[in-house]
């Protein structure tokens, strides 16, 4: 890149601006920043989800629903351990609001779970209903990329991080289906707790993009 920018200086630099070049090195770094984004939310999405699964199980551990939640952490772990590595491997900036997510996440986790099972299971819908789609959003965002320049769209890096996206949606998706089956929707106000935990997540979402 230090040898292209030079060159726009030049006569004749209207040129290069009309061709494809510019527009390239543009998308490049809009890439580069949207990258950065993804991962940086990302991140702190999984560490909030683990965070809650924690706190779920450190209140309903022993009960029969213990085990459906002691699975959907795993998957969790898994989800932030890969994220952990991505972040610098990709020279991406976590967001400073780590250890407010870590406490808020197992606030959250736990609260629920002290209203009762069927309350869990409804915290577990709401949030993973929000990841799904925000997941979602981040692939169709990735996918016009690749679309708009073939560099990308061939890079390991980006298949990858394709790869991995889908299959941690996928995860999130399965622990919706599993919050429904298990009486999310007979917890006590249900309808109310979905929509003040999802409001919460959609913000939460928001800060740790920008911070």
């Amino acid at each position: 890149c230090n040898n292209i920018y030079p060159r726009l200086l030049i006569p004749g630099a209207s040129i290069l601006r009309n061709s494809g070049l510019l527009h390239q090195v543009r998308s490049k770094s809009d890439y580069n920043k949207l990258i950065d984004r993804v991962l940086r939310v990302d991140h702190a999405g999984e560490l909030g989800a683990d965070r809650i699964y924690a706190g779920q199980l450190a209140v309903l551990g022993k009960t029969p629903v213990g085990p459906v939640i002691k699975k959907m952490w795993e998957q969790e772990k898994e989800h932030l351990e890969t994220f952990e590595k991505l972040i610098p491997d990709h020279r991406a900036r976590p967001t400073a609001l780590l250890p407010l997510w870590t406490v808020a996440g197992y606030a959250l986790g736990a609260g629920t779970a002290l209203l009762g099972k069927e309350a869990a299971m409804a915290c577990t819908v709401a949030v993973e209903e929000v990841i799904g789609d925000h997941y979602n959003n981040q692939l169709r965002q990735l996918v016009a990329y690749g679309n708009d320049d073939e560099n990308i769209r061939n890079s390991d890096e980006h298949q990858k991080l394709l790869s991995t996206i889908k299959r941690f949606r996928d995860d999130e998706l399965e622990h919706l289906d599993t919050g429904m089956e298990h009486n999310a929707t007979e917890a006590p106000l249900y309808d109310g707790l979905k929509q003040v935990i999802q409001g919460g997540c959609k913000i939460a979402i928001w800060l740790s993009e920008r911070i």
